[in-house]
């Protein structure tokens, strides 16, 4: 068997496990899941420097067509698998400390391992059929940690609400995968072959998009992501900050990706400048509604949804950017983001759950305050991953990465275009939101008796924190195969490669660097010192607290098209099947019924007078019709 495949045994052996065997002993089943994700860490580091040979087998068999179950490690895969093992390796051990005294510790634990298993497949997939069916594992598996506090109402909602949003994009999807198998011969990666452009690839690209649009939260099915935050901070962290959200962005990519140097000219149609519009707006409407969100895991998860939409904005872009240095670099650019993204807002989230179970489970930032001085450590490295998500030039990795993108929108000849300046706004609007938090919740006083007691979290909790501290300053230097990004090797001659155009190089540093400034003097301007937000009552605001007022647009849709829907039923069911069908025949019956009744009187007076007419009647037919 090719070991490979262990990279999918290890964790669904756990989950099997577990459920299993060891349910009811929490603190075996947290051991058992956590050995199978540091073995399959450490498998992922040994393959990543090794050829491993792609492993299939013949799943089902109709006819000349075979669906295969398959695994591909190339450099792209291996890339992402250190991301989805590491995050998920040290979520794991964090959860340790966090979950500890939870009464369904085993649940939990066996909830993160099916859902390693099932984001492991979706990376690992060689072809289609296999990727869309691991797909909905992760749907399954997000849906039992979203809501593994069920009985709170809120939890159940938001788990049903995930799970019903991406069963909308997973519709869609699955109708793309049927027409690019009919376009472009197969549904094995490797073997498929790039088709002519025209209306039909641009459907089956946009249908396949919808995917991407459920699992990464993309404008209009962004809004289960941040109620998704009613799941343990340690599961925010892994689903939603680092693996099951970039799954679209790794599926749009590894479809680029697997055409070869050609793949980009997929999205060179109307389909990609869509699909980049969509990116965009998603990074503008959540970078706004951070802006005023009081829940710390709620600003960290539009935060999410703003990076995820500069990801998908670059993947969009492939077929359209500008040419700097001789290759195509806006889809490799969204993928380096990814990658870097993943490291530090992992960071971030297993940060604030950190804040979270010191403060006593507090969430709101303005119950917090003057942290800095009673949790030194975390502080630190949540300023670490705040730095590498404001991108400050040279520290971090989020820098390289983000500058990437806003050099992929430029035109060839270094113009700016409608993307690169709201991509830019955004990038004003990330630290604002961003130091907004930092100074509320770490500076000041404390304002609730939560943070008045909260003290440094024990070493458990502290030992990722640390680890991926490291990884937000030092994750660019090394993207899984890809060599140095290319603005690092236009600032620094020394890693040599092609150099982007010195004049697109500076006008995107200097609006990065007039950005980080602007958002932060802003927001310390606005909020030192402050115990409640001086912007709450402003109107505008008011609009990107209430997140657009979307969530409340979306239940009246539901509500106005579900009461169309029921009222013609009810009156399909009542009136026609009920009324003249079922009814109808039902009231026929009874009154020939009620009327053959009353002829059987039992009366023989009555019976010779019928019998009597009834001759009168025959004679009288008889004569008529024999004249």
């Amino acid at each position: 068997m090719n070991e490979a495949w262990f990279l999918l045994i290890f964790p669904l052996a756990s989950a099997v496990l577990i459920q299993l065997r060891f349910k009811r002993t929490p603190n075996i089943a947290a051991a058992i899941s956590v050995t199978s994700v540091l073995l399959t860490l450490l498998l992922s580091i040994i393959f990543s420097h090794t050829v491993v040979e792609p492993a299939t087998f013949n799943w089902a068999s109709i006819g000349d067509f075979n669906l295969q179950i398959g695994l591909q490690m190339d450099g792209l895969s291996k890339g992402m698998m250190l991301v989805v093992t590491g995050v998920g390796a040290l979520v794991h051990i964090f959860s340790l400390a966090y979950m500890k005294d939870d009464e369904s510790k085993a649940r939990y634990f066996c909830g993160l391992s099916i859902f390693m298993f099932s984001m492991t497949g979706i990376v690992l997939a060689n072809n289609f059929v296999m990727m869309f069916i691991f797909w909905e594992l992760v749907g399954f598996s997000s849906y039992l940690l979203i809501g593994h506090w069920y009985q709170k109402d809120s939890a159940a909602e938001a788990a049903k609400k995930a799970f019903l949003v991406n069963r909308i994009g997973d519709f869609g999807f699955l109708i793309g995968i049927l027409m690019l198998w009919t376009l472009a011969g197969s549904l094995v990666f490797d073997d498929m072959t790039l088709p002519a452009q025209g209306p039909l690839l641009t459907a089956a690209v946009l249908l396949v998009f919808c995917g991407a649009l459920g699992k990464s939260a993309q404008f209009p099915l962004h809004v289960w992501l941040p109620d998704a935050m009613e799941g343990p901070t340690p599961v925010s962290a892994l689903i939603h900050a680092a693996t099951m959200v970039a799954a679209g962005v790794y599926m749009l990519f590894r479809l680029q990706f697997s055409f070869g140097h050609e793949g980009w000219q997929l999205f060179a149609n109307n389909a990609g400048e869509i699909i980049a519009w969509v990116g965009v707006i998603t990074s503008l409407l959540a970078a706004l509604m951070a802006t005023q969100q009081d829940d710390i895991k709620k600003v960290l998860a539009y935060s999410t949804l703003s990076q995820l939409g500069y990801m998908i904005m670059a993947i969009g872009l492939a077929g359209h950017s500008g040419d700097h240095g001789g290759h195509n670099m806006a889809g490799e650019s969204g993928m380096f983001h990814l990658y870097t993204h993943a490291w530090f807002k992992a960071l971030l989230f297993l940060g604030s759950g950190a804040i979270i179970y010191a403060c006593h489970h507090e969430q709101n930032i303005w119950k917090m305050g003057g942290l800095a001085k009673r949790m030194k450590a975390t502080t630190l490295t949540f300023a670490i991953g705040t730095l590498a998500l404001m991108a400050v030039p040279y520290l971090v990795s989020g820098f390289y990465s983000k500058e990437e993108i806003l050099l992929s929108t430029l035109t060839a000849e270094g113009e700016p275009t409608p993307f690169f300046l709201i991509a830019a706004f955004v990038a004003f609007l990330t630290p604002f939101y961003m130091t907004r938090l930092f100074v509320v919740t770490f500076f000041g006083k404390a304002r609730s008796h939560g943070a008045e007691e909260a003290k440094e979290v024990n070493n458990l909790m502290l030992l990722p924190l640390l680890i991926l501290s490291i990884l937000a300053i030092a994750s660019a230097f090394r993207f899984g195969g890809i060599d140095v990004p290319a603005l690092f090797q236009a600032i620094d001659p020394r890693a040599g490669g092609h150099h982007p155009d010195s004049r697109a190089v500076g006008l995107v540093m200097g609006t990065s660097f007039a950005a980080l400034l602007g958002g932060v003097g802003l927001a310390f301007f606005l909020y030192k010192g402050r115990d409640t937000d001086p912007l709450a009552n402003n109107a505008l605001f008011k609009i990107f607290r209430n997140k657009f007022y979307l969530d409340e647009l979306y239940l009246k849709l539901v509500r106005v098209f579900q009461d169309c829907v029921a009222a013609i039923i009810h009156f399909f069911d009542e009136f026609i099947i009920n009324g003249l069908l079922v009814g109808g025949l039902s009231r026929s019956a009874a009154g020939l019924g009620n009327l053959f009744r009353r002829m059987q009187s039992g009366n023989l007076q009555v019976y010779s007078l019928l019998f009597g007419g009834g001759i009168l009647l025959v004679i009288y037919l008889t004569v008529f019709f024999t004249r």
